[in-house]
Formats: structure tokens, sequence, C-alpha cells
């Protein structure tokens, strides 16, 4: 059975549908701990009623990323994941962080990448005129964003979306799109070659969501 530690900064939306469909679908695998760099972040709240492992590595409390990224992968390491899961996890991580658990660790992106990469993605998107948006989940690197791409999810950009209608309409996807890779790992449905992840499994990685929010 493997063993999954997911990482969070809030509220952790992403962290509860991994969370929960885990035990409905009994996955192989089961979430150790979830750890968050915000002490006040609401997704601890969530896990520690789950019964799952909780731990705080606050990043304001260290003089630089390489001293958080050290203490990080401490607490990460106690737990032997098999997988880390960022689930709104909101730090850019140190090349030597991303490097420790490579091929391991996994990011959900609202955006259909490698288009608007970093931050404020479904403003941007709206701007650009983009008829269809979305979001990817693909493995990390130093890259910020550019990771081997897993599965992606689109959605319409409908006539009157602002930022904030868009994003909600993203994240009811992320919350099916996510979770679906995370199972194809625990089932050893994944490899990476060449840059590139090829599945074994007779489902599509392209996931299309409704037009509502």
């Amino acid at each position: 059975m493997k063993k999954l530690v997911i990482l969070i900064s809030g509220r952790g939306s992403n962290m509860e549908a991994i969370v929960r469909a885990c035990a409905v679908q009994r996955w192989p695998a089961r979430v150790a701990a979830v750890v968050s760099n915000r002490p006040d972040a609401a997704g601890l709240a969530f896990a520690a009623a789950h019964g799952i492992a909780t731990a705080v590595v606050d990043h304001t409390q260290f003089d630089g990323r390489d001293a958080f990224d050290a203490a990080l992968a401490q607490v990460l390491d106690a737990h032997e994941p098999d997988l880390v899961v960022l689930a709104g996890f909101m730090r850019v991580l140190t090349p030597a962080f991303v490097e420790r658990y490579a091929a391991r660790m996994m990011n959900v992106h609202p955006s259909l990448l490698p288009s608007f990469t970093g931050l404020h993605t479904h403003q941007r998107a709206l701007d650009a005129g983009v008829a269809v948006h979305g979001a990817t989940v693909h493995f990390v690197t130093a890259a910020l964003d550019h990771g081997p791409i897993i599965a992606q999810g689109v959605v319409p950009v409908l006539a009157g979306d602002d930022a904030a209608a868009l994003a909600a309409r993203v994240l009811r996807l992320e919350h099916e799109l996510y979770p679906r890779a995370v199972r194809w790992f625990v089932e050893d449905r994944l490899r990476v070659r060449d840059g590139r992840v090829e599945l074994a499994a007779a489902e599509p990685r392209l996931l299309f969501g409704g037009n509502t929010v």
C-alpha cells in the first residue's frame, strides 16, 4: 500500500477530494499526512478530523528557501511517502528539493499548460480571449509549471465570465481530475519516458467539464 503526503497552504479543497476518493474508491494507498506551510491553513482541521496526521512547517520561521525546504523534507521523509501531492501549496520549491522527490511529486495547475504558467491564470485566460480554459496535473520539475503532463481538464469560457466564475468552474473540474491522476500513480499505471507520461489505463487523459459552475 502506497503512502501519500499532501502539502497545502489554505483550505485544501483538492486535498479533501483526494482523501475522499482514496477512501470511497478503495485505492491501494493511504494519506499518511497533510503538511502546511501556514499554521492557520483550514485544511489541517479537515485532515485531523479524518484521522490523518498533520504538521506545520511555517516558512516565516526560516531564513530563506533552502532552510525551509530542508525542514520540510525532514518532515516528509518521516512518513516515507511514495508520492508527494501539492494541493494549493503556495511555495516555490528549490531544485534540490524537487530532485529529492523526482517522479514522485505531483501538482495541479489551473490552466492548460504550457499556457498561463504562474499566477492569475483565470484573468490572463480571459484577457487573452481563449475559448477554453482548464487545469493540468503534472509531475513537478525544477522548471515552474513545466513538468511532464499527466492529465488535463477542459472547460469552456462562457460569455459574461469573470475570473471568479471561471476559477470556480475550473476548481470543480480539478476535484475530479486530480484524484484520477493520483489514483493512476498508486495503481502503477504511470511511466515517464523521454519527458512524456505514458498511461497504462483504458481511461482518457483529457477530461471535459460542464458549462455550469
